[in-house]
């Protein structure tokens, strides 16, 4: 299967899971464990909600403990969170200011998540290989995003 059908697939998936129902935390929990078990070749996949102004906090997500809370601006969630732009790793090691919740990960795809213009939430998906994610795979998870947007 292609990459761009296999996302089509992924979000037909996710809005069946998620398209009825209203309570944030219950779509966000399987959103994480659908990316986590259809996705290959990666170790954590989940959200990380905003909290304040300054911080990220972290939200439902499936794989080893995580970091509680992320400074807006620092690391590639923090980034991603700051600038409202996906931030697509192939390094996290070569990345400024990287935060390392898991030795075990090399790269990262991030993912603003906007209510109502403004920020909500990121969706945060790591890899223990580097170049893991590529602008298909960027198009795929954005459309995801857009896809739980719709039901915020």
């Amino acid at each position: 299967m292609q990459k761009q059908d296999f996302y089509q697939t992924l979000v037909n998936q996710a809005n069946s899971l998620i398209c009825d129902e209203r309570n944030v935390i219950a779509n966000m929990a399987n959103i994480s464990a659908l990316l986590f078990t259809s996705l290959d070749d990666i170790n954590w996949a989940g959200f990380y909600l905003i909290d304040t102004p300054q911080e990220l906090v972290l939200g439902p997500f499936q794989g080893n403990p995580a970091c509680i809370r992320i400074p807006v601006g620092k690391g590639v969630c923090g980034t991603a969170a700051q600038s409202l732009e996906t931030q697509l790793v192939d390094d996290v090691h070569a990345f400024a200011g990287h935060i390392a919740c898991d030795a075990a990960s090399n790269s990262e795809i991030v993912i603003p998540v906007i209510k109502d213009g403004r920020l909500f939430a990121v969706l945060d998906i790591d890899s223990p290989s580097l170049a893991r994610f590529d602008k298909q795979d960027q198009i795929g998870l954005e459309a995801l995003v857009k896809c739980f947007e719709a039901t915020l």
